[in-house]
């Protein structure tokens, strides 16, 4: 059975809270879960200790079981200091495609055309 430590989503529209469980990952986001492991609340401040809260000793049995921390529960566990920071990939998503930087190109060459003369 594959594990997961995932957030599960609670709370009315546009007032999200979030449950942290361990779950099996067949299982649908707001499903059935094995445990419930701490809570997180994004609507709280940054640097306030109740944002986000778990139970460190369930989390790290379920890690110990072979669960796998879901990309958001692995930036909390790194924040918290029991996960060692993983290098994640910058997807560039921002940058412009080809064709806009071709057009960008073109459009600048145009401008320094007029100025040079």
């Amino acid at each position: 059975m594959a594990m997961k430590i995932r957030l599960a989503r609670g709370g009315s529209k546009k007032r999200p809270h979030y449950a942290i469980v361990a779950t099996d990952s067949r299982m649908p986001r707001d499903g059935r879960f094995l445990e419930k492991l701490g809570t997180y609340n994004p609507l709280l401040p940054k640097d306030s200790e109740d944002r986000v809260k778990m139970d460190m000793e369930r989390v790290q049995h379920w890690l110990g079981l072979g669960a796998q921390p879901t990309d958001r529960i692995a930036r909390f566990l790194e924040a918290a200091g029991v996960k060692a920071k993983a290098d994640r990939k910058n997807m560039k998503k921002a940058e412009p495609g080809k064709k806009a930087k071709a057009r960008a190109e073109e459009k600048a060459a145009k401008a320094a055309a007029p100025a040079e003369e």
